[in-house]
């Protein structure tokens, strides 16, 4: 084990029984349950602004966060003798949510809705008006991709010879861009009407990999990426993942959304927003922003393969577009 770590443990009253390396850090068993021991590269008041909400989620039943644990003198913050700052957390040896588990799938939308109530009643404090927690607003991000995709689309019609994913694009362009045309015109709708959509904070990063399953309780891990935004995205963001795992099964949609709201109902806009992000052809404008920012002499051929798939997921997608947009067929 590297003596940095050492160094940083034993600032903190626990006796380490066994340490092994994990998810970019050191995992360790102590005698007070598992605790993970981090790098921390960010600054003190965005750790400060962690912390303090993660210990008011503490209190919730059936959920728990990796909250940080403080050294002997009082600190977030463990420093080295070379400068290396360390944070240490309590952990979780519990496994991923199976997105094959319906009823696995099903809890964790449970316990997202938890998390986001629970994140309602955290009272914004003043101190915390730090760039980390404001992100750019879903309209303008959303019109912000699609003059990317315009820009990458007018790149790729100047060229001659070209290879067969710049064609593929070609081919699927108009299809994917009057989606997100409409995805955008519809968020800045909603946006300007006011449309009910008061901002929270968001995990901001959520997908099967935070989410661990435990016996009787549900750990959501990993909050470095914590904002004050639309809490819908992060329910969109775990939803697409599955959704596209299951080819778009509506069953599995509606079940989710059920359970999801059997815990923390949707507003009418915020609905309308769930439906704008689903219709945007996020993985399109991905794999075209990529191409366009990278080395394009080189595609690899699964790239073009993911845009193939993407076309024939339409029919499958846009029935479950028409539940989500109208909650009455739930």
């Amino acid at each position: 084990m590297n003596e940095k770590y050492v160094e940083a443990l034993e600032q903190y009253e626990l006796e380490v029984l066994s340490v092994r390396r994990g998810r970019g850090a050191w995992i360790c068993e102590t005698d007070q349950g598992f605790r993970l021991l981090k790098e921390y590269r960010g600054t003190v008041r965005r750790l400060e602004f962690e912390d303090q909400v993660l210990e008011e989620l503490k209190p919730h039943p059936g959920l728990r966060v990796d909250h940080y644990i403080h050294n002997r003198e009082g600190s977030i913050l463990s420093i080295t003798g070379d400068g290396t700052r360390y944070v240490l957390k309590e952990w979780y040896a519990d496994r991923e949510c199976d997105l094959n588990n319906r009823e696995e799938i099903c809890l964790a939308l449970s316990r997202l809705a938890l998390l986001h109530r629970a994140l309602r009643e955290v009272k914004i404090r003043e101190e915390w008006n730090l760039g980390s927690i404001l992100t750019e607003p879903l309209k303008e991000e959303l019109n912000r991709h699609n003059r990317e995709l315009v820009r990458a689309r007018n790149f790729i019609r100047s060229k001659r010879g070209k290879t067969e994913f710049e064609l593929c694009v070609i081919e699927s362009y108009d299809c994917f861009y009057a989606q997100a045309r409409r995805a955008a015109r519809l968020m800045e709708e909603l946006w300007s009407s006011g449309g009910g959509l008061p901002g929270y904070l968001c995990h901001g990063d959520l997908d099967h990999h935070h989410l661990l399953m435990g016996n009787g309780f549900t750990a959501v891990i990993e909050f470095n990426r914590m904002h004050l935004g639309l809490q819908v995205v992060d329910l969109y963001r775990f939803m697409r993942k599955v959704m596209e795992k299951h080819d778009w099964n509506v069953e599995l949609g509606i079940s989710m959304l059920k359970a999801y709201e059997g815990e923390l109902p949707l507003t009418a806009g915020e609905r309308k927003a769930l439906y704008c992000l689903f219709l945007y052809p996020e993985k399109y404008w991905k794999q075209i922003n990529f191409y366009y920012n990278n080395n394009k002499a080189w595609i690899p051929a699964r790239n073009t393969e993911k845009l193939r798939r993407l076309k024939e997921q339409q029919t499958v997608k846009e029935r479950f577009l028409e539940v989500v947009y109208n909650p009455f067929s739930l």
